[in-house]
């Protein structure tokens, strides 16, 4: 991964119904992007290791601790099939605050690498207004930002 631009400080994800347990089914935390932009958000994992991970410290509004897990599932190049990154261990964080589909988590970092977690429940209409009122938001996909300050 190539890191010649400034670590991005603040991203969000817009959650799918499959992110809340909405759906029912399960699965192993949020995806994250293959983007480098939203990458250099979190801290670096080595790809010469199995399904490497790291646990981070995230603060709501509260200052209320939530520890999570970023890893690589890197297996397809172990002789496994998975080759993508997720955010783990969030489901106690998404019961507290009642998220749903369409709900907004802003997650940023500052620069002493404090992480901070904040629920949006009103993402829906700020995303359609930010879309078309603020240009220094970029959208990938449908689901993730970063944000340029």
């Amino acid at each position: 991964m190539n890191h010649n631009f400034q670590k991005t400080s603040i991203i969000s994800k817009v959650l799918s119904a499959n992110d809340t347990g909405e759906t029912g089914g399960h699965q192993a935390g949020i995806l994250i992007p293959k983007s480098e932009i939203i990458l250099s958000f979190f801290p670096k994992l080595s790809s010469a290791k199995k399904n490497p991970r790291v646990s981070i410290k995230f603060y709501d509004n509260y200052d209320k601790e939530w520890q999570f897990n970023f890893i690589y599932y890197n297996n397809k190049f172990f002789g496994g099939t998975r080759n993508e990154y997720r955010l783990t261990h969030m489901t106690g964080f998404i019961r507290h605050y009642k998220l749903k589909e369409n709900n907004e988590i802003i997650f940023k970092r500052s620069e002493n690498n404090k992480y901070q977690i904040i629920p949006n429940l009103t993402a829906s209409k700020d995303i359609e207004r930010s879309k078309s009122a603020n240009s220094t938001i970029i959208i990938l996909g449908s689901r993730w930002k970063v944000v340029r300050i």
